[in-house]
């Protein structure tokens, strides 16, 4: 095993023992070469420095190999892992590229090879992309964009519930703040493959075809079942099922699952024979699940037995992930395929504060598509404010009238505006879910509006009367048509 050190090449540190036809074969190119026998002295050298790229001996026996290619993408996230084998195979290749191995080399490398692996080194070492976009907690593979405390202190917790095997594993989010791309870092330190990782929507399916699809069939079990089928949970094997919306799932199959949760059993529809889950499930929800149980929508006893050690991703307005706004557009821009983003610098100033100030109700996704559109109209070297088209709103936008709050006013109807004023605010001015939040309907928090003369403010300004700089309607409507948006 190896790693180089502030490759140009600079430092090689070269784990395990040297091959018998001769030395490291990166000593000629590389200013310096450290050998460490032991994958616990190769994480030292690792971790003491800004190691550029990781070679693997062919020396290590494959497990040993293996456990040492987890932990390096785990102390250094986004180092390039050589794999050198003096029997390489195409199986053993696609098992340690799956574990995190940037390349699979025959030992001793030939030319080429050794210029592909400097080349991935040099890369390492000057990887400011990756240092830029990406937290160090977040897993090697995954694009979860973002360096602040709230995504940071997420990402914390997505390696304790993967290290601690914790099953089941509730993810919490808003849509668009990541929750597949969280359950797919909890497979991934698990060192589970993509292969056995299945997801299904459980708001897009029908009960019937949604108990088919998770526990499967046995031919005859229903018209038109004509042969057996697989269901989810045994096709994931020993990998992870993501049950995502569980919210929408009927409450009936609501129960069936607690089952399987407690029990660790299951039987395919129509059939007789006991089957274990082996598989870690997973399941996400942009609802107040707290508030589903309340209202009898959601089995309380089932809630309890998925939040063990729930996950929440915060949405893009929280305070402690605002930041990561400017930098996720950033990523976007520079990782489009559309030709206008290689002549696009980056953000404007204007731009970057006018998305700051923006609340993003559909979170990444939403601010994605706001890119891309700027990215088709934008004709400046920089994203401008003019070009940032954001999504028409279902409510009309209305100018926020701010009732003033006499001293000393005790009255009831007083405490109710200010929280119904504190609720939308905390979701975004979205009427639905600050219902929700207060345990009321719409139709009510609609009523409470007009009785307080409560109006929800432009979602393209800032909520705290910071003039929009928008340009009018007519104008946004334009320049999207104009798009083909």
């Amino acid at each position: 095993m190896g790693a180089i050190t502030h490759i140009e090449l600079g430092t090689v540190v070269a784990v395990g023992d040297a091959p018998k036809t001769g030395d490291c074969p990166f000593r000629n190119v590389a200013r310096h070469v450290v050998t460490a026998r032991t994958p616990e002295d190769g994480l030292q050298a690792i971790q003491a420095g800004s190691a550029g790229l990781v070679i693997v001996r062919e020396s290590v026996p494959r497990d040993v190999a293996l456990h040492f290619v987890r932990q390096v993408r785990s102390a250094a996230p986004h180092r390039p892992i050589v794999v050198l084998s003096e029997a390489p195979t195409v199986e053993e290749a696609i098992l340690f590229v799956r574990h995190g191995a940037s390349d699979y080399l025959a030992a001793p490398p030939d030319k080429e090879a050794l210029r592909r692996a400097v080349a991935l080194g040099a890369q390492g070492h000057n990887g400011d992309a990756a240092e830029r976009f990406f937290a160090p907690e977040c897993p090697p593979g995954l694009g979860i964009v973002g360096r602040s405390h709230g995504l940071r202190k997420a990402l914390k917790t997505i390696h304790q519930v993967a290290e601690n095997r914790c099953n089941p594993i509730m993810i919490v989010g808003e849509t668009g703040t990541g929750k597949e791309l969280a359950a797919r870092a909890v497979h991934g330190l698990r060192g589970g493959s993509p292969e056995n990782f299945v997801a299904v929507n459980c708001a897009t399916l029908t009960a019937n075809l949604l108990e088919s699809e998770l526990f499967g069939h046995v031919k005859g079990a229903f018209t038109g079942a004509d042969r057996d089928k697989t269901g989810l949970f045994e096709m994931a094997g020993t990998g992870s099922v993501f049950l995502d919306e569980i919210s929408e799932m009927p409450t009936a199959l609501q129960a069936r699952l607690l089952r399987v949760l407690q029990e660790r059993q299951f039987r395919r529809v129509g059939g007789t024979e006991t089957i274990t889950c082996q598989a870690t499930i997973i399941a996400s929800s942009n609802r107040d699940l707290t508030a589903e149980a309340r209202e009898g929508r959601f089995r309380r006893d089932l809630y309890y037995r998925l939040a063990v050690f729930p996950v929440h991703l915060p949405p893009l307005r929280d305070p402690d992930r605002r930041d990561d706004v400017p930098l996720l557009a950033e990523y976007f821009i520079e990782t489009s395929h559309l030709p206008r983003a290689e002549q696009i610098a980056g953000l404007a100033p204007e731009a970057r504060d006018r998305l700051l100030a923006h609340t993003w109700p559909g979170n990444v996704r939403e601010l994605k598509n706001v890119v891309e559109r700027a990215l088709i109209t934008e004709e400046a070297d920089r994203v401008t404010a003019d070009s940032l088209l954001f999504d028409a709103q279902d409510d009309p936008p209305e100018t926020e009238t701010a009732v003033p709050v006499p001293e000393n006013d005790f009255s009831l109807e007083t405490a109710e505006r200010l929280f119904i004023t504190r609720a939308l605010r905390e979701t975004g001015w979205q009427r639905t879910r600050a219902a929700a939040l207060l345990g009321i309907t719409r139709a009510t928090l609609h009523a409470k509006l007009k009785r307080y003369k409560i109006r929800i403010p432009d979602r393209q300004s800032n909520p705290a009367d910071v003039p929009s700089s928008s340009p009018p309607s007519s104008r946004r409507a334009s320049r999207l048509q104009e798009a083909g948006v």
